[in-house]
Formats: C-alpha cells, structure tokens, sequence
C-alpha cells in the first residue's frame, strides 16, 4: 500500500461548471458572486439545470452536458454536494473543486471569501489535483459507485444481522452486529472513523472493512488491498439496506449478493497547494488539543 499522487494539471480553464447544493434556493446572491469572482479572472461560467431552476436562473444546461462542456467542475456547498456531483461525473474524468458553505469541509477546501487568492495561484498552476479511490458496487443487477462508503445494515433498529464476508471467493469473515462499513481511504474520517475504524491517508488504495456495533469484541476492523474483490451476504429473513454515500439505499434480501471491487477510475479534487491534510485533520477532528 502507498500514497499515490498525482501531477497532472489542467491543459484547460476557461469554462466551469457549477453545481449548487440541493434544495437551497438562498444561494442565488451567493452564486452570482461567485461567478462574478470567475469572469473577473477571465473564467466563463455555466450552470447546471437542476441548481438553475432552483434559484431560478435560466440557460441551465443538463449535467452530463455541462460536465461534458466544461474543463472542470464547481461544487457549492458541503462535503455531500461534492460526493455527489463526483459519483455522477466519474465516467467524465473530470477535475472538481469544492467551495464550501457546509460545516465541516474535508474535501471542499476553499470558502467563498479564498476564491480571489485561490484563482491567482489556480492560473498561474499553483494548486495540485488530488486522485481519490473510488468503489464499484453491484448487487444482483444493479452497479453503482460509491466514493465513501457502502453500509450494510439491519431493516430494524431491533435486530441486529449477520453479513459473511469474502475476499477472491474465500469467506473470511461471518459479522453479526448492527452492519458493517466498507470505505475508502477518504471515507475512512467519515462512518468508519465514528464505528472505531482507522484513518487512512487518503492518497492511498485500500479498503477499510469496519464492523458496526459488532456482538464479539473479537471483531475488528481490517484494511485491504485494493485489487481484491470482495463479496458480502446475508442469510437473515428479514436481509438488510445497502446504503451508497448515505445518498442511495438498495434492499438486499436473504442470500443476495453485494460485490465490491475498486473503481477503475479515480475522483480529482482540486485543491491549494498549502492545503495540508494533516492540519485539516488536527483542525477539524481537534487532534492534539
């Protein structure tokens, strides 16, 4: 296992595209600020169709039209803003920077009042884009992402559920507990770390497999190499939610079976170069102090 990084920048940023958070329509005064804050650095903006109607602004293009005509994309908003427009670009390979108006802000470095400072380093190629495992997910016939995390757990808050795991085929685990989290490297400050999983550097490739509550103090979390497979079912009656980024929830019945391997593709989050991780970690989870 080691850090990946990447230094690619990009060949083109003359057009963003914007996506702002859902169901927000007080975000139109800060919208037009930020777009503002763009053209007066010479980048012309385009808004995507959702955010556009919802703040009642007009030419709002289709996403995957405005991620296929845009040299990088915009989120405003939170963490799951950005989880979500990178979930539903991943197949467009195309960079994202966050700016944040939620509370906590792991992967959306810049806040409106940064953006001037932002863009004089961004033109003159002072910034790094960071490459973020992803995970591909299938259960029965349906194939999803996931840039978190994938959950399983029980249909009642009751009941706890027994899921067997297996890696390449071989069963290495039977859990039994309230579920189990399966994350990423940048998942791993999220759901894992509030089921007593461990921070992983998010540069890496890895899976972290953190049971929830488990009913054994025996269980303990795992981290995997990224080129296995791994497979999860239960055998319960009542079977059990698949939760994808705390955004999608799927019904798995007895004897389904969920698959997990990496995503071929990875997220590219655009950051500052003086961004460091271990100083949003200390700020943020309050280490140290």
């Amino acid at each position: 296992m080691k850090s990946i990084q990447n230094q690619e920048l990009l060949s083109a940023k003359k057009l963003a595209g914007i996506i702002l958070r859902p169901n927000s329509k007080d975000l139109q005064d800060v919208y037009l600020s930020i777009k503002s804050t763009f053209n007066n650095f010479g980048i012309k903006t385009i808004l995507d169709k959702t955010s556009a109607e919802m703040i009642g602004e007009e030419n709002g293009y289709p996403f995957s039209e405005l991620v296929q005509k845009s040299d990088f994309l915009v989120t405003i908003g939170g963490d799951g803003t950005l989880i979500s427009v990178a979930r539903r670009s991943i197949d467009f390979n195309k960079a994202i920077l966050g700016i944040n108006l939620g509370t906590l802000g792991f992967l959306t470095s810049v806040l409106p009042e940064e953006l001037d400072l932002f863009l004089t380093n961004f033109l003159n190629d002072d910034y790094k884009i960071d490459e973020r495992m992803m995970i591909n997910a299938s259960i029965n016939d349906i194939h999803t992402v996931a840039f978190n995390d994938i959950v399983i757990k029980g249909k009642s808050v009751t009941h706890m559920v027994t899921i067997d795991a297996f890696v390449d085929n071989k069963k290495f685990n039977s859990y039994y507990g309230d579920g189990l989290v399966i994350s990423t490297p940048t998942g791993s400050t999220a759901y894992n770390l509030s089921s007593g999983g461990p921070v992983v550097y998010p540069l890496t490739d890895a899976f972290i497999v953190t049971p929830i509550s488990a009913h054994s103090l025996t269980q303990r979390p795992i981290v995997l190499p990224s080129d296995f497979e791994i497979a999860l079912t239960t055998n319960d009656i009542d079977g059990a939610f698949v939760l994808i980024d705390g955004q999608d929830t799927y019904e798995l019945k007895k004897g389904d079976i969920v698959k997990v391997k990496i995503a071929p593709l990875k997220s590219k989050l655009i950051r500052a170069k003086e961004r460091d991780y271990f100083a949003v970690l200390n700020q943020k989870l309050n280490w140290g102090k």
